[in-house]
């Protein structure tokens, strides 16, 4: 990425020499839902991981984990090895990346060795961040079902280069985001400065209903985001926390547009009569990716919460991702270069402190 700067907007929005055109100048571009598996991580879940339920596989294809309903794999090199990563990004237009881990986590495992996968990962994001500054930041993980453990590795990592934030599941285990247990880690977040990012992981339904058919994950993952949104709206963590940041994967999943739902049962419902406000007012408090896989959901999603508030996404490298994220947003006929551009890295650049 030849990154020469020619302006810096109001909206955080950077444009960039495009050495692939000549004479061409465009907008910064900014994958916040890439996952990566480093080789350290796996091999930690492989020696040790089965003792706590996570056991490795190897395949010809790659490795696979599985941890109980939570299954990864076959693992492609291009989850782990990151020359392959920075030219699939070169071929996608893509110009960084949000590093991420997703399924399993480290929430299965027992403390000691829950923090050592965590503090394994973060430095391999430290790590891939220094040998791709310009490329490659790191959404950290924390042991998040053992809360003191999960404040000291926020302490050890919270300055370390190229964390930019941290990842965390939609629920931990069998805990909601409201659990009381977890506030001592938001706040220290909040205090860090560090925006939060959801991912689905233990989906609700994923061993009955949604077993079949790969629903767990089709319907699952963006029912479990609505979900853990409205434990942070309704169990009054935003209300706690007024500057923390979340960000919501997959288009806001399903809450974009039950919120009009949730607003009715406000209105009405005495379970929930303790909130001043309706769950539509917290719309703005969320940051969502535009992996909407549909254009006209996606333009929905952009007319409700506003362009500054969606980020670019592609859930690299899985099947179920964008493999052309920029034209996605690109095909948002209705937005200005401008607010087209905000979407492809300014609000990123902003959020992630770049």
């Amino acid at each position: 990425m030849a990154a020469t700067t020619r302006d810096s907007l109001p909206n955080q929005i950077i444009y960039i020499r495009d050495s692939s055109v000549t004479n061409s100048i465009r907008a910064l571009r900014i994958d916040v839902h890439a996952h990566y598996y480093s080789d350290r991580f796996i091999d930690l879940i492989e020696s040790r991981g089965c003792d706590c339920g996570a056991c490795v596989r190897r395949d010809a294809r790659g490795p696979i984990i599985d941890a109980g309903p939570l299954h990864a794999g076959p693992l492609a090199s291009r989850f782990i090895d990151l020359d392959q990563r920075i030219a699939d990004m070169d071929a996608q237009g893509v110009d960084v990346q949000a590093l991420s881990l997703t399924q399993p986590m480290v929430y299965w495992a027992e403390e000691n060795l829950a923090r050592e996968l965590s503090a394994t990962f973060n430095d391999d994001l430290v790590a891939a961040h220094e040998r791709f500054p310009d490329r490659l930041v790191g959404l950290a993980m924390l042991p998040m079902h053992h809360p003191k453990s999960a404040l000291d590795e926020l302490a050890r990592v919270k300055a370390a280069p190229g964390i930019r934030g941290i990842y965390m599941g939609t629920a931990i285990g069998d805990m909601d985001l409201s659990h009381e247990s977890l506030l001592p880690v938001f706040e220290a977040i909040e205090e860090a400065g560090l925006p939060v990012l959801l991912h689905p992981l233990k989906v609700l339904g994923m061993t009955d209903r949604l077993k079949p058919y790969f629903l767990a994950n089709l319907l699952g993952n963006p029912f479990d985001t609505a979900v853990a949104a409205a434990h942070l709206i309704f169990g009054g963590v935003l209300d706690r926390f007024p500057k923390l940041d979340v960000v919501l994967p997959h288009a806001g999943g399903a809450l974009p547009f039950l919120v009009g739902r949730l607003q009715h049962g406000w209105s009405v419902r005495p379970e929930l009569k303790h909130m001043e406000r309706g769950p539509e007012e917290y719309l703005a408090r969320f940051y969502f990716d535009t992996i909407a896989h549909s254009q006209s959901s996606l333009q929905y999603l952009i007319a409700q919460v506003g362009a500054d508030r969606v980020m670019l996404g592609s859930d690299y490298c899985f099947d179920m991702g964008l493999e052309r994220p920029i034209e996605v947003v690109e095909a948002q006929e209705q937005l200005s270069d401008t607010l087209r551009d905000q979407i492809l890295g300014g609000t990123a650049r902003s959020l992630l402190k770049l």
